[in-house]
Formats: structure tokens, C-alpha cells, sequence
């Protein structure tokens, strides 16, 4: 069983949920907390993976896939597909050996992805994949409410939009920045002065190139970190069917608990999907049988979530290599 972290534990993670690049003593002054003590709980936090500070900076079409698995075979597919570049969730979740992903693929290889290279993984079978096309929340802006408003924005003065599927050609970088980015997904907190090395630029440079990234929404910052920790280890995905003409109005109430990480609409047999952590059970039936949300959808499809193999783009600590 996952154990929970304690009060300053979980708020220095919700810190680093609104920007992982926050210094210590930012973070320490906010919270009003001594700042070595700060400092060494957040170290111990990030050196023990039960924070992962990435930077993600997704591109191509963003799709839902899932799938069923043969009997047995649900983890080995799971993990396969979760080991892909192009995956940036993968869930094992309850149903008839049901996997659930979201994936982001350049459009020319878009047949090749589904019809070729998805079909070749053992044990999947019924592969279905709907596109995204707008965004509520994404779990890169996901914060579980451990953080008053205020010190959110004390946090950081970066804005914290909702990245929403982008233009066909994707994100142009410069050599310097492929070098910044491909050395912050490896760790975000890497300081100005490692960038530097990294990238073969000064310091001051790599400082304003980092910020101009992330104010251009070309790179996220995320903290990643298991719900269970932070006392949500219910999660569930909600494939929500409802009119056309409510798609919109239930994507934005949603947005009003902070138990939903995420919240997209999309293309195919349903119309929205949910990705919910919440207490306990009890506080599952309430939020999807009394929220106000619920009452304009058609129908709801519940999965609760067995094992998370990928988040935000990071594996589970089980399948690093």
C-alpha cells in the first residue's frame, strides 16, 4: 500500500506541481517553512522518485487509444505501449482487460502508428484511437488544491494555461533549444548553469531561452507524482457521452473539482473523457452520480484505474530502465 506523505511534504509537492523549477527558498517562503528544511525534504522527495520534475513539450495529433487485451497479456501490452516515445499516459484499467492511452503522433504516420506498428503488440486486440480536439484540463496543470490561490501565484509568475492540440507542423526549435529541452526532460530541475554546458551557451542565455520556452507554451514543466501520495488513491476514467451542444458546458463545470486532473473532448462513441483521483470510493459515486456535470451528460462509463504504467510522459519506477 502507497503510504501518504505528511502535510509539508504534500504541500511542498503541490509546490512543485505549480512550477517544478521554483527554488527551494521560493517555495520556503511561501509555505512559510523553514528553508532547510525545505530544501532537504524536497531533495529527499525528488532523489526518492516520489516527485519527478520533467519538462514535456507534446506535438502531433493527440489521440485516445484503447484497447483489450488477451487474458494475461494486459501488463506485457501495457508496458510495451507506455515504453513507446510517443505515449504520454498508459493505464491498466477495470473492464474486459482494458488499456487506455493518450498518444501524440505526427500526422504522415498516422497509418503506419495505428494499423502497423500498435497492431504488432502482443496481445492487444480491439484497438480503438479518437482524436482529441480540445482540451479542459491537462495533468500538466493538475493541481489537487494543496495550495491556497495566493500562494499558487506566489508561486510563479508564469501563466499556467491549458495547452490545447496544436497546428499540424508542431513546434520549431533551434539547435540550442533541442539541447535545453532534451536535458530538461531528462531532469527539470537541472540548473541554468548545467543547461549551459549542456547547450554550449552562457548562463544568461540559457535563462532567457528557458523562460521564453515556457511563456510560448513550447515546453510544460511538470511535476509528476502518484495521487495515492498525496491522499487520492481512487482514480478512475470517465467516458462521458452527452449532446453535441453540451460538450463544451460539461468540459468547463468539471473544471470546478479539483479531483479531475483531466478533462478532454474527443472524437468517436463518446464525447468527453475524465480522468478523476478522489478519496475513497464513496467519494467516486458521489462525483459521478451528484455533480451538477452529471446531470447534462447521457450516460457514464466508469474505469477504474489498476495501474498507472506512464504519466506525463514518465514510466513507473518498475519499468525504468
Amino acid at each position: 500500500m502507497t503510504a501518504r506523505l505528511d502535510p509539508l511534504d504534500r504541500r511542498i509537492a503541490g509546490a512543485l506541481q505549480v512550477d517544478g523549477r521554483a527554488s527551494w527558498r521560493r517555495i520556503a517562503e511561501v509555505l512559510d517553512a523553514p528553508e532547510r528544511t525545505v530544501a532537504r525534504r524536497g531533495t529527499h522527495l525528488l532523489r526518492t522518485g516520489v516527485v519527478t520534475v520533467v519538462a514535456v513539450s507534446p506535438h502531433g495529433v493527440p489521440l485516445l487509444v484503447r484497447g483489450r487485451c488477451r487474458a494475461g497479456l494486459g501488463r506485457p501490452a501495457g508496458t510495451a505501449l507506455a515504453g513507446r516515445p510517443e505515449t504520454s499516459f498508459c493505464y491498466l484499467i477495470t473492464g474486459q482487460g482494458e488499456l487506455v492511452a493518450e498518444i501524440f503522433c505526427d500526422r504522415d504516420r498516422l497509418p503506419t502508428f495505428m494499423f502497423d506498428e500498435m497492431a504488432a503488440i502482443p496481445g492487444l486486440l480491439d484497438l480503438t484511437a479518437d482524436t482529441v480536439t480540445r482540451y479542459y484540463r491537462t495533468i500538466h496543470e493538475w493541481q489537487p488544491g494543496l495550495l491556497s490561490p495566493s500562494e499558487t501565484s506566489a508561486i510563479s509568475s508564469l501563466p499556467q494555461p491549458t495547452p490545447q492540440p496544436r497546428q499540424p507542423d508542431g513546434v520549431a526549435f533551434s539547435s540550442d533549444e533541442r539541447a535545453i529541452v532534451r536535458a530538461l526532460r531528462e531532469d527539470g530541475r537541472r540548473t541554468h548553469e548545467e543547461l549551459a554546458r549542456a547547450a554550449g551557451i552562457s548562463e544568461s542565455t540559457v535563462r532567457r531561452r528557458v523562460e521564453a520556452l515556457r511563456r510560448e507554451e513550447k515546453v510544460f514543466i511538470r511535476a509528476v507524482v502518484e495521487p495515492a501520495v498525496l491522499g487520492l488513491p481512487v482514480e478512475a476514467l470517465l467516458w462521458i457521452r452527452c449532446r453535441p451542444h453540451d460538450v463544451d458546458d460539461i468540459g468547463r463545470a468539471l473544471l470546478a473539482s479539483p479531483y479531475v486532473r483531466y478533462a478532454a473532448a474527443m472524437t468517436g462513441e463518446y464525447q468527453l473523457l475524465a480522468d478523476v483521483t478522489l478519496p475513497d470510493i464513496a467519494a467516486l459515486h458521489e462525483f459521478v452520480g451528484s455533480s451538477g456535470w452529471s446531470r447534462q451528460a447521457d450516460s457514464v462509463h466508469t474505469g477504474v484505474v489498476l495501474k498507472a504504467l506512464k504519466r506525463s510522459s514518465v514510466l513507473a519506477p518498475e519499468l525504468r530502465s
